[in-house]
């Protein structure tokens, strides 16, 4: 394992930088750092959140028909996601499978979702910290090099030089920035037309679908997907371009945003022939997803099997703002294949809220809990991040060697996709191949890449469909009851990583219900073993190449490596706690180079 190494300062050189809230993504994220600028290193990280929303309470009581329609208020941008995993734990409960052609209209329906928000993140949001605008007012020794660096994939992209390829990423003026915008609304119609509406779906039910399945309805959706195509190729290429010159114009840029290598992923897209929600199966049907599950400890596949991965799940405390629950009730003390469930598992959570000031130094300080995975091989609890998502997707996929289709094949080392020709460019082959650091760069790569491969599975997702209907096979719904008391899980990838929900029913009630997406993944605070959370470890030791001194620092490293796991924050927690004031205010995070955002 690849360690990094940290120079202790000397005392009185650290200097207090923080950004609270980070700006371009969802929700309140306060970065705490010290900085040493002799040594040019991040010395300390902390990551909180102030927002607690209260879901896992809220729940309780409710008609579980009910679930996936209030968590997909979770998010105002993956809301669908949680009503697809809510549904996913439903059917399991209720002992219901869905139709067929159902399973290939919610994969199609999700599969826009993760062309829509990776793109509208990767271009709208990451790449305004690539584009010239920032680039020139935090590293201006760079952007020199980059008009003068030639783009090797000129001949796909139509860009001549890097620093085009930055500039076409200009907020609100730049060509691909603008691009990108008309892709998520193409997108976002996708989603619409196999989910009724997005973000919060009104045809995603336990059982089924509610969409009307037609050839027109399938035409719709390919007529939109072969327009990505286009964009899709060319942002590839671009992404390519960009990311290797920033390895070559600052060398050793490859610690920014390293840690360890721990990811982790749910899997996502069931495949029809093989789900049945039973979880007695939940192994053989898990290891047919299109994208498979999987646990990557230093780089090694240690399991892709969804009942050891459930069984492993714990919730920890340490710095966040809750008691413990040792003392409340225990609701599932055995799965149904009579495997022992831990009290830290989610399905005998107890959210406990104990608001309280916030206490950086050795105290609480986030609203976030610390998700952990259980080794049983070593004992240990492995903060595990999802890589932004596509990382961990694409890693476990690779690895798993399990995916084999028309248009997607994993390798043992890589995933290859093959996207075809569209009016506008000519077939497109393309290789994600397995990296050798868990980076910032890596992370951001991984995101265009998983586009394609949605793209990609999408095709493959209308033709099964498509023979569904023309064969007379229409029925998307099936029946079912709410039994008197049932517990069920539903794994999923929300699109910046692992999403699960647990369910427990009695008296044909909600009687405990706990989603857990990537951000308390990503985002967790320091846990009670002392095991910092992987934003908190990926910033903490990373160098710092920005050009600018302490007077002017803009932070781009640590928000580019930040940013890189694609944040989510609503997704963290489930009461703004009032007002507060501004102490001292060093630093103001931005859109572009001088504006705010």
């Amino acid at each position: 394992m690849a360690t990094r190494e940290r120079i202790e300062p000397e005392a009185g050189r650290l200097v207090d930088m923080s950004w609270d809230p980070i700006t371009r993504i969802v929700g309140n994220l306060g970065i705490y750092t010290k900085i040493d600028f002799r040594q040019r290193q991040v010395a300390t990280c902390k990551s909180t959140s102030s927002l607690f929303r209260g879901y896992s309470v809220f729940m309780k009581g409710k008609d579980p028909r009910d679930s996936h329609f209030i968590t997909s208020r979770i998010c105002g941008i993956c809301g669908d996601n949680h009503a697809v995993c809510s549904m996913y734990a439903q059917n399991m409960a209720y002992g219901v499978k869905t139709p067929p052609l159902g399973e290939w209209i919610v994969n199609l329906g999700e599969a826009a979702e993760y062309i829509f928000d990776h793109t509208i993140f990767q271009d709208n949001l990451v790449f305004v910290d690539f584009c010239e605008q920032m680039v020139q007012s935090t590293n201006p020794s760079v952007m020199e090099k980059a008009e003068r660096a030639e783009a090797p994939g000129a001949a796909t992209h139509g860009y001549r030089t890097i620093a085009d390829i930055m500039r076409s990423y200009n907020p609100f003026t730049g060509e691909t920035y603008r691009e990108a915008l008309v892709i998520s609304r193409i997108s976002r119609e996708m989603i619409c037309l196999m989910e009724g509406r997005h973000v919060h779906p009104s045809t995603i039910y336990p059982g089924g679908v509610g969409t009307v399945a037609t050839p027109q309805l399938f035409t719709d959706y390919l007529m939109r997907l072969l327009r990505c195509l286009d964009f899709i190729k060319k942002a590839v290429a671009m992404n390519e371009d960009v990311f290797d010159f920033f390895y070559e114009a600052l060398p050793g840029y490859e610690e920014v945003g390293r840690r360890r290598i721990l990811l982790g992923c749910w899997g996502a897209w069931n495949n029809p022939d093989y789900v049945d929600y039973d979880y007695r199966h939940m192994q053989q049907w898990g290891d047919e997803m299109f994208v498979t599950p999987g646990i990557i400890v230093d780089g090694e596949l240690i399991t892709t099997n969804l009942v050891e991965i459930n069984l492993g799940i714990r919730i920890l405390l340490g710095s966040s703002y809750y008691d413990d629950w040792t003392n409340e009730e225990m609701f599932v003390e055995r799965d149904p294949l009579g495997n022992p469930v831990d009290r830290r598992h989610p399905w005998n959570q107890t959210t406990l809220p104990r608001p309280q000031r916030r206490d950086l130094e050795g105290g609480n300080y986030s609203w976030v809990m610390s998700p952990r995975w259980y080794d049983r091989r070593t004992g240990d609890h492995l903060a595990l991040d999802t890589g932004g998502g596509a990382l961990a997707r694409l890693w476990a996929t690779a690895l798993a060697d399990k995916v084999h289709t028309p248009y997607v094949n994993a390798t043992g080392s890589s995933v290859r996709i093959s996207l075809p020709a569209t009016p506008n460019s000519a077939a497109t082959e393309l290789e994600w191949r397995i990296p050798q650091w868990s980076n910032a760069i890596e992370r951001d790569r991984a995101r265009v890449y998983f586009i394609a491969y949605s793209a990609a599975m999408a095709l493959h997702f209308v033709e099964k469909g498509l023979e569904e209907v023309r064969s007379g096979v229409t029925k998307v719904f099936e029946d079912f009851e709410v039994p008197d008391e049932a517990i069920g899980c539903g794994f999923h990838e929300a699109v910046r990583g692992v999403l699960s929900h647990h369910l427990v029913i009695r008296d044909k009630k909600i009687a405990n219900y706990h989603p857990y997406p990537p951000t308390p993944w990503n985002g967790s605070p320091t846990d009670s073993f002392g095991t910092p959370g992987p934003y908190e470890d990926a910033v903490a030791g990373q160098p710092i190449f920005e050009e600018n001194g302490p007077d002017d620092f803009r932070g781009i490293d640590i928000m580019r490596a930040v940013r890189s796991f694609d944040p989510c924050l609503p997704c963290g927690v489930h009461m703004y706690l009032g007002g507060g004031k501004t102490l001292k205010q060093l630093h103001s995070p931005m859109l572009g180079a001088h504006s705010g955002g």
